[in-house]
């Protein structure tokens, strides 16, 4: 088929995809889809989207189509790979015209050649930087845009390689191309500056869009650039001051853009490279404290502008390779100088009015803040509870960021100031003036973030009793934000500098606080308190209710999570108060179907309240045991969330449990679907069969052992050997629990053990295991062992005797591999049980096998003070239940199980 007729049909079939009628579309996406492989399909292509005259919406999806391609077929190892000839052809093609009219096209057109770029360029696409190059000089406007767009993300891609060639290659090509895209930049910059001053905005606006694109190319060179920027004086980019211009001019939206941009030049490259930034400190400096913390700034800065230079100056005082060695002799002398630039920057006079200017003005609440906190009370505190890299975006936490880390550096400068603040806001303030109620709060917030350096300046218990209670006391509603303020202070300062004699009066406080009308203060003050027995069921029937109000899920979480923390430290104590709870649970399960974050929290508290509940928590399973089943079945999407807290919750269910129940054995069907996973949650996936063992060995066995024993055979074909350790101990548990049942079910894995011990296993930790399993089996289950040893004759080709006679040489041999008291007991057990034989193998070895019970004698042996006699350590004449102190847990069921289990010892 010629070319025309091959575009005809293509068209047609891109023409039919881009129909809103399903009949007409999924044809025409299969016909598309079946041509990706074939070849010239995508030579049509390219002749379809540089053509102008056809419709748009064709155009894009031949440009889309053409883009996915390069990611499928364009590497010579991919399958169906495009063929040289025909990539030559479409590389050259690419390139003959930068003329695109639509803009979101020859974005996509920009991309595409990036991609191209990122596997072809420089070695099977020399002339795509040269054509570049030329063409940005075009005289044509649109051209030069569409090269300087091209340019742009071809730069953007080859910078984001990271192999060390990869970066080799690029730092010749920013070597060769550098000083040009400097010039490239800076004329279109004049050029925009003619235009403004000319008053031409719309001419402004298309040549501010080429500064960006120019300045953007720059950025890359210049922060990937680079191996030593400091050696190229053209790296040091200048930096220009914002350009005022009117909010309605067109041009204030991409300006700003532009003015972002050079902050992130400058915080990139003061990233990538400090010692080159070091010349740079002082002006970036004068720069940002100028703008942000003098009145030079009024009227220019805005929001984002604010917080990159905040950022700025963070990481300037924040950097590590600016401060000098504990032991000056050791400083680098770049770290010397840069640190003197800082010191001779940062006097007395610059930290004190950066350090009130950030408390007075940039911690004062706003009014679109204060109007949140009235109209949705529950957003405003979850918006104030910002984390994470929020500090790098958003102005608040930019602000407090920047106070800790310059409090933290010039702390002896800054602590005067702050106490002189607080000093000056002693006593109630009058409810009718807005600004002072602001102010303290901005204060009161500047002593709660900075409490950790306060420690030995502020007495807190007094300023607790002297002015902080009463403050909490004032029940105005305007006073409500200095409420809300103190108890989130009390909060930072409990865990720094808080006399426990004092928390008595807290907890009452806090109790009146939780019945305050207003949202916030109750919401926000429910964290870091630690609670205290007598207000338990007061302060528990609060948060419950607190819990049934709010309606934001993230509110909800916060709420769940001081709900389990409390839970989590009175345990058993909690069980008078939760019946409320536990009847709410399942709804707010059921509701929070869409929200996965939340039933996370709710698993976390079902976690504590199981633990809390104990043995009583079987009342739950028919809420319970559905939670579990969904968490943990990977065929149903939430799990991807779920799982972790699933599993958890599945344990300490089991470990809590009084009885096994048909509905808890049912939920082992999800398990060897998480086997095959073999992923972080192993450890806890073994946890739980061990907990299934402990509570019914012979019902788990004979139900799910087969399914097991499969999965295990395959994961010890591909597991480290801290793996197979913890597989095996699964079967040691198997075989102490249930012997002759648990010999037999998991008889598949016991001959690699024996062969294990045959072949004397080089790593200790396994060795050991392989000797603790057949330890069991020959000492407990001596007909199966028996067999075994039959079995494994028949398969060696060897006298049985004769690989009897290996297997106790190797154990008496490598009995040192053996550390726990208890296997070692276990391994002398169980060679004594040999001894009663007539067996010539056995008697030759009887020295070697009495050796070892001497010594495990030894290890297991310990003196009764009262008698002076000697006793085995290891030996429980009878069961009782030991006494708890108070910070004691109490034993779980499965404690109390794995207590009776060891009473066979009396042997």
């Amino acid at each position: 088929m010629d070319m025309d007729s091959a575009s005809s049909v293509v068209l047609q079939a891109l023409t039919q995809a881009t129909s809103q009628d399903t009949a007409v579309l999924k044809p025409a996406e299969e016909q598309l889809r079946q041509w990706e492989t074939q070849p010239g399909f995508y030579s049509v292509l390219l002749s379809i989207f540089n053509n102008h005259m056809l419709d748009v919406n064709v155009r894009w999806l031949a440009v889309l189509y053409f883009k996915n391609g390069i990611d499928r077929y364009w590497r010579r190892v991919a399958p169906h790979a495009l063929s040289e000839e025909e990539k030559t052809l479409l590389r050259a093609g690419l390139i003959t015209n930068f003329n695109e009219p639509v803009n979101q096209i020859a974005t996509q057109i920009a991309v595409l050649i990036a991609k191209v770029a990122r596997l072809d360029c420089p070695r099977q696409w020399p002339e795509l930087i040269p054509i570049l190059l030329e063409s940005v000089k075009s005289q044509d406007g649109l051209q030069q845009h569409r090269a300087l767009l091209t340019f742009y993300h071809v730069t953007k891609t080859l910078a984001s390689k990271r192999l060390a060639q990869d970066r080799r290659l690029f730092q010749d090509l920013a070597s060769g191309i550098y000083s040009f895209a400097c010039s490239l930049w800076s004329h279109h910059t004049d050029c925009f500056l003619q235009q403004i001053y000319a008053r031409d905005e719309a001419a402004a606006l298309g040549l501010l869009e080429r500064t960006l694109l120019s300045l953007k190319v720059l950025r890359k060179l210049t922060v990937h650039g680079f191996q030593e920027p400091q050696q190229n004086i053209e790296v040091m980019v200048s930096i220009r001051s914002a350009l005022i211009v009117g909010s309605d001019s067109p041009c204030r939206e991409k300006l700003e853009k532009t003015i972002i941009l050079f902050t992130k030049v400058l915080l990139d490259f003061l990233e990538h490279h400090p010692c080159a930034f070091i010349p740079l400190i002082h002006r970036s400096l004068e720069f940002a404290v100028s703008y942000v913390f003098t009145p030079a700034g009024e009227g220019v800065t805005f929001e984002r502008f604010i917080v990159q230079c905040m950022n700025l100056i963070k990481m300037i005082v924040k950097n590590d390779a600016y401060k000098p060695a504990k032991n000056i002799d050791d400083s680098k002398p770049e770290s010397l100088e840069a640190h003197k630039i800082k010191t001779a920057f940062f006097t007395y006079s610059t930290l004190t009015e950066i350090g009130r200017r950030l408390v007075s003005h940039y911690f004062l609440l706003t009014e679109e803040e204060l109007t949140m906190w009235e109209e949705d009370p529950e957003s405003f505190g979850t918006v104030e509870e910002t984390g994470g890299d929020s500090w790098k975006y958003s102005l608040r936490p930019c602000t407090e960021v920047l106070f800790l880390d310059i409090f933290h550096n010039y702390s002896q400068t800054l602590t005067p100031v702050l106490l002189d603040m607080v000093q000056n806001l002693q006593g109630p303030t009058n409810v009718e003036d807005p600004v002072q109620l602001l102010m303290k709060d901005a204060v009161y917030n500047a002593v709660g973030l900075a409490a950790y350096e306060l420690f030995d300046n502020v007495d807190f218990d007094q300023w607790f009793k002297n002015q902080l209670l009463g403050e909490l006391q004032v029940s105005h509603h305007r006073y409500k934000l200095i409420r809300r303020r103190v108890i989130w202070l009390i909060g930072q300062w409990i865990s720094v500098k808080f006399k426990s004699d004092l928390r008595p009066v807290l907890y009452e406080i806090i109790l009146s606080l939780m019945q305050d009308p207003d949202l916030v203060v109750r919401h926000l003050q429910t964290f870091r308190t630690e609670q205290f027995l007598p207000y338990l069921e007061s302060i528990f029937g609060l948060l419950f209710q607190l819990l049934q109000q709010v309606t934001e899920c993230d509110t909800k979480m916060q709420v769940l999570h001081v709900i389990s923390c409390v839970i989590e430290r009175v345990s058993i104590q909690i069980r008078p108060y939760v019946g409320c709870l536990v009847q709410y649970l399942p709804l707010l399960w059921k509701q929070s179907e869409e929200h996965n974050m939340l039933r996370c929290a709710i698993l976390t508290t079902l976690i504590h309240l199981v633990q809390g509940l104990g043995a009583e928590s079987k009342n739950l399973y028919p809420f319970l045991l559905p939670v579990i089943q969904l968490s943990t079945d990977v065929s149903q999407p939430p799990h991807v969330y779920l799982l972790e807290d699933g599993l958890e919750l599945w344990l300490v269910t089991l470990e809590n449990s009084p009885a096994i129940t048909p509905e808890l054995l049912r939920i082992f069907q999800n398990m060897s679907a998480l086997l095959e996973l073999s992923s972080e949650n192993l450890r806890t996936c073994f946890q739980i069969v061990n907990a299934y063992l402990y509570l019914s060995a012979t019902d788990f066995l004979q139900n799910y052992a087969e399914s097991l024993c499969r999965s295990f055979c395959d994961l010890l074909k591909d597991i480290t050997n801290e793996g197979q350790v913890q597989v095996l101990k699964v079967v040691e548990i198997a075989l102490k629990v249930s012997p002759v049942l648990g010999a037999h079910m998991f008889q598949p894995l016991l001959p690699a053990v024996f062969r294990g011990i045959v072949d004397g296993e080089r790593y200790p930790v396994v060795m050991s295991t392989y000797l603790g399993i057949m330890g069991r089996v020959l000492l407990q289950n001596s007909t199966f062992f028996s067999s075994l040893l039959t079995q494994m004759a028949s398969e060696c080709n060897q006298e049985m005797d004769q690989l009897l006679g290996s297997v106790i040489e190797m154990w008496v041999d490598r009995m040192d591999n053996i550390t726990q008291p208890e296997r070692r007991k276990l391994s002398a057990l169980a060679l004594l049980s040999l001894l009663p034989s007539d067996n010539s193998v056995i008697q030759d070895k009887f020295c070697g096998i009495i050796n070892i019970c001497v010594e495990a004698l030894h290890d297991v042996m310990t003196e009764d003070p009262d008698t002076g006699t000697y006793k085995d350590c290891m030996l429980m004449s009878h069961f009782e239940e030991p006494k708890l102190s108070d910070d004691e847990e109490p034993p779980t069921e499965q404690d109390k199980r794995k207590k009776l289990r060891r009473l066979w010892f009396r042997h």
